[in-house]
């Protein structure tokens, strides 16, 4: 079975974790600059002078280097067929203090990687934050400033005024359960900090009003018409057995907000397609909810055309004996990546089918992959057989979910190339092409030329045994 006849097969990336060229042109420094680079301080006793924020203190001063070598990386796109390329556009390329001076050296890059993309037949999909906040506006508060809803404002409008008559696919925010929970409330990523709820809330607030008013500006400055949405992670849960009683506590707990954290799916997306926060949310997080001002909903909840879904694992749960939905836990000896986050195909079943009957808008799942212990082998080959096998059933269960009837546009596997994994540095290796950093030789993994037949088949490769 095909998919269907207008799916999008695409791959994706971010600016600070492929770019490089961290002080080229003009580009200013990002709260993950400051981040990497960071030297620890002596303290008192236990202090340990080689810890740092970034496994090994690796950084995205080069990355892969695809500001210097874009063309090459999008000639290995179209030798794969990608029909789209999910990137970012670095935001202190654009405004090295996060606003004020443009810097059109920074619109000149992306003006050529659009360019580039669109001569070679690959449709362009933009995110316009993926986690790279400007050090200067971070200075200034960052998303604890409601300033910054202006900063963004500002900023995408140089981005649409300089793109926006190539680029009709827009993300708004990537991830922002990760760069506000693990960089604000969990120190586990950039800017590293541990707020208290009631101002990370606050925070959360002002990056959805970000997205509003990015949406606002896409449409008033892009010509032409414009496909614009966001891409959160989706929190999935699936049913532990196929009875009727666990599914309906899957779609159950994905659509709930239990803890008093920003891992959950209602926060953001209820915000922006309803209009209003969910109320088990604001039960929860009492009195250190947010107090929207007038008119901040009705920003927030700017018409957007579909939802983004940033997949890589699920959680199994059933109906528990008090009637709510319980997590099942996992055998010791279930089957992980290198990264140790566990196999679970069905997440991308019922986390997309999930997004698209409880929003009734299209899904593209804007990034699902996995990390491997790949390197070139003496054939002068990356034989990466678990990649192939982990994406055959994700998207054979992807494939089971638009048979049930939900209205899925696209997949783009993340990622297009290995690439700097945030706090993880080098270590962990996402890409359908592997890069050797010392020399920057890229080599396409057996998995690309795997997903090249999907893409050619538009799925019924899927069907064939790539082993046999």
């Amino acid at each position: 079975m095909s998919f269907p006849a207008n799916f999008t097969w695409g791959a994706a990336s971010s600016a600070y974790q492929i770019e490089g060229a961290w002080n080229t042109d003009g580009r200013g420094p990002s709260i993950w600059d400051t981040y990497c680079h960071a030297v620890p301080t002596e303290g008192g006793p236990g202090f340990n002078p080689v810890r740092q924020n970034v496994y090994q203190g690796h950084t995205g001063d080069t990355a892969c280097d695809h500001y210097n070598r874009y063309k090459e990386d999008v000639a290995i796109m179209k030798s794969i067929g990608l029909k789209a390329y999910r990137f970012s556009i670095a935001w202190t390329r654009i405004f090295p203090e996060g606003a004020g001076a443009l810097n059109t050296k920074g619109l000149d890059f992306y003006d050529r990687l659009v360019n580039e993309l669109l001569a070679s037949g690959i449709t362009p999909f933009a995110t316009l934050f993926h986690w790279d906040y400007p050090e200067a506006l971070f200075r200034k508060g960052g998303w604890l400033n409601r300033e910054s809803v202006k900063w963004f404002a500002d900023y995408t409008q140089a981005v649409a005024d300089r793109l926006g008559d190539r680029v009709t696919n827009w993300m708004t925010l990537n991830e922002p359960q990760v760069f506000l929970q693990f960089g604000h409330a969990d120190a586990h990523n950039a800017p590293g900090l541990r707020l208290p709820t009631r101002e990370l809330l606050v925070a959360c607030h002002h990056a959805l009003m970000s997205h509003g008013t990015g949406v606002q500006v896409l449409r008033a400055r892009c010509k032409g018409p414009q496909s614009i949405g966001f891409a959160p992670v989706c929190v999935t849960r699936y049913p532990a057995t196929d009875s009727t009683h666990d599914q309906q506590a899957a779609i159950e707990a994905m659509g709930s907000i239990t803890e008093r954290n920003l891992w959950n799916n209602t926060w953001y997306a209820d915000a922006i397609v309803r209009g209003h926060y969910p109320q088990d949310g604001l039960q929860i997080f009492g009195a250190d909810a947010p107090k929207p001002l007038p008119g901040d909903m009705e920003l927030i909840s700017q018409k957007i055309d579909f939802i983004g879904v940033n997949i890589y694992e699920g959680t199994p749960v059933r109906r528990g004996e008090n009637g709510k939905p319980a997590v099942v836990e996992r055998h010791p000896t279930h089957p992980t990546t290198a990264f140790r986050w566990p196999v679970e195909p069905k997440s991308l079943h019922w986390g997309p089918r999930y997004t698209a009957e409880r929003y009734k808008l299209p899904v593209y799942i804007t990034e699902n992959g996995m990390s491997g212990i790949d390197w070139v082998s003496m054939d002068g080959k990356v034989h990466d057989p678990q990649r192939i096998d982990f994406t055959r059933r994700y998207l054979l269960e992807l494939r089971e979910a638009i048979r049930a009837g939900s209205d899925i546009r696209g997949y783009f596997h993340w990622s297009i190339l290995d690439n700097f994994e945030w706090s993880q540095g080098y270590k962990e290796r996402f890409g359908l092409v592997h890069v050797d950093y010392a020399t920057q030789k890229r080599t396409p993994k057996d998995s690309a030329a795997w997903y090249q037949k999907v893409i050619a088949s538009n799925g019924k490769h899927l069907d064939t045994d790539p082993f046999v």
